[in-house]
């Protein structure tokens, strides 16, 4: 008997899954590339916001969206070792087809450089989207920066420690909100051999540490985890980092999902794995709602 589309298409996301699944972080960023339609952005590619190679990135601009558009600075993953910005079009595409203009930056990384170098450079992209974004459909009144994993720290640090944006010219007050996905937030002392010598261990400076600068007057938030990641710790880092924000009397929506990995948390924003976790969507609604400052339900 001749199988049908629906089961084909069904079988083809099953297995895509299952790679995923099986691989890891790394390895399957192309194939949640190719499933990925690209009807929904314009991109601007490999624009510089700094001198060095690294510091580079590309914009996605909704085919389709209410101008001028909020705005997510994305930061990848990587235990600050490796990524690309390329492997993360995924992202760009997703964001774009809920009317955001997406920035995916690239930053300097260990060996070329340690802690906080990195956190300069997410900076700077910030600083270049405010002064910049306009250009591509973007509204620099509603910047927020978003990462997973090692980038979910740095969007931590960049919304919550002042220190950088101040540092490149530009007023923290710019950034509306940030969202943390499996972020690590709270990991002194270092246990993960990649990442001790990124925060010069054993002399790993204690006010590395996003939960640090979780206080009264921080931008809202949205954290997300995988309730079993087995590398970022969700009750230490998540909930550390909602706990401290809430009684801080910060604006949190802090989420776990069951079926996610680690890894695969941020595949979840891509069609064949959405049923995984509403990611896509909870960022989404963050987003349009100003990071929980307007109420979406009676604007409708």
């Amino acid at each position: 008997m001749p199988m049908s589309t629906g089961l084909k298409s069904g079988l083809i996301v099953s297995a895509g899954i299952a790679i995923v699944l099986g691989l890891g972080a790394c390895a399957p960023l192309t194939l949640l590339n190719a499933v990925t339609p690209s009807s929904s952005y314009e991109k601007s590619a490999d624009i510089a916001y700094g001198d060095d190679p690294r510091q580079r990135l590309d914009v996605y601009k909704p085919v389709k969206a209410n101008s001028p558009a909020p705005v997510i600075v994305f930061f990848y993953g990587g235990s600050w070792n490796k990524g690309d910005r390329a492997d993360y079009a995924f992202v760009g595409s997703a964001l774009a087809s809920r009317g955001i203009v997406t920035v995916v930056a690239d930053y300097r990384l260990y060996p070329q450089v340690r802690y906080p170098s990195f956190l300069e450079d997410s900076a700077a992209a910030v600083a270049w989207t405010n002064s910049q974004i306009a250009r591509f459909g973007g509204d620099a009144q509603h910047i927020f920066v978003m990462g997973h994993s090692s980038g979910a720290y740095n969007a931590a640090m960049v919304a919550l420690d002042k220190r950088w944006l101040n540092k490149v010219g530009v007023s923290p007050s710019i950034v509306r909100g940030w969202i943390g996905l499996a972020g690590p937030y709270d990991f002194l002392p270092i246990e993960n051999p990649d990442v001790k010598p990124v925060f010069h261990f054993p002399n790993s400076p204690p006010e590395s540490q996003p939960i640090k600068y979780a206080i009264a007057g921080s931008p809202p938030a949205l954290l997300i985890a995988a309730s079993e990641d087995k590398l970022v710790n969700p009750q230490r880092n998540t909930g550390g980092m909602a706990t401290k924000l809430k009684a801080a009397g910060v604006s949190v929506k802090e989420l776990y999902f069951p079926k996610p990995s680690h890894a695969t948390l941020i595949a979840s924003l891509v069609w064949p794995f959405q049923h995984q976790a509403p990611v896509l969507d909870e960022v989404d609604q963050f987003v349009k709602s100003d990071g929980g400052r307007i109420n979406t339900d009676n604007a409708k």
